[in-house]
């Protein structure tokens, strides 16, 4: 088999790197040859050694300083930068001999959401290997029913955006109680979800029935540190291992798909800051 790519997204805080450290363990454990890329040139420290560290090419510490930006803007700013060293980035990659690499990613989810660089770099590490998704959703963030709605649309936001097989998973699971994991659970079959939103306006029910139908399937609960779910949920992206990358999703309705459409038009027309390629200086 060739290499298949994991790529772990979610937002800051949701478990991403130890999530990335654990799985690394389980495959290798089930007698898999692993290899590990770390996409974040912030990060300081991590709990496992990676084969390929973009802080080799970018570091978001010096380009805050030597640009005056922020710590957000740097992240963005660093990984339009790594691409201008994408010769010796791919090089790199061709190196590789893995069955499975599994790519832990920044916690500034916008790059995966909304911008050209976060989906670019990731088919650069990938080329036509294939590649799966798995997104993170913070199971603190989700015990309030609006906020998990608007994770599952976070989360099908990226799918649209990288147009890639995604799993989503429901992270820290460990840190619920066996209560608040059995209401999330009821919650992802999409009936009682809209119910616990209560009185919401005809537009924001109509949302809120697309992206229950979109996400296609609950989100798979998760530990890292207790290594629940870790066997369900691979079984699922060896399955994608099989099949050919999607196509862009067809079924969204017209609501979510004006949502998107007046995003990327402000993002390009309206926005003070659209992109860091042209521009090195932070948004205010």
């Amino acid at each position: 088999m060739g290499m298949y790519f994991i790529f772990v997204t979610g937002t800051a805080g949701s478990g991403k790197t130890t999530l990335t450290a654990s799985l690394i363990d389980f495959l290798t454990q089930a007698g898999m040859d692993v290899a590990a890329a770390n996409l974040d040139p912030a990060v300081e420290r991590l709990p496992y050694v990676p084969d390929f560290d973009v802080r080799q090419y970018v570091d978001a510490g010096e380009i805050m300083r030597k640009y005056g930006l922020g710590p957000n803007s740097s992240l963005v700013a660093a990984t339009d930068m790594a691409l201008t060293k994408a010769t010796e980035i791919r090089e790199e990659m061709d190196k590789l001999r893995a069955n499975y690499v599994i790519v832990d990613t920044p916690g500034q989810i916008e790059l995966f959401a909304y911008r050209n660089s976060g989906r670019m770099l990731l088919t650069l590490l990938s080329e036509d290997s294939k590649s799966v998704n798995l997104f993170l959703l913070d199971s603190f963030l989700t015990k309030e029913p609006r906020s998990y709605l608007s994770l599952l649309l976070l989360s099908s936001s990226v799918k649209f955006r990288l147009n890639l097989p995604q799993v989503n998973l429901l992270s820290k699971v460990d840190l619920l109680t066996p209560q608040e994991l059995e209401k999330i659970t009821a919650w992802s079959e999409g009936e009682e979800l809209i119910d616990a939103l209560g009185i919401v306006d005809d537009n924001s029910y109509e949302l809120a029935s697309s992206v229950i139908q979109y996400a296609s399937s609950p989100p798979t609960p998760v530990s890292a540190i207790e290594g629940k779910g870790l066997g369900k949920f691979t079984l699922k992206f060896r399955e994608f291992s099989q099949a050919e990358r999607t196509t862009t999703p067809r079924n969204l309705t017209p609501i979510y798909n004006i949502l998107l459409t007046r995003f990327y038009t402000n993002e390009s027309k309206g926005s003070r800051c659209p992109g860091l390629q042209e521009n090195n200086r932070g948004c205010s």
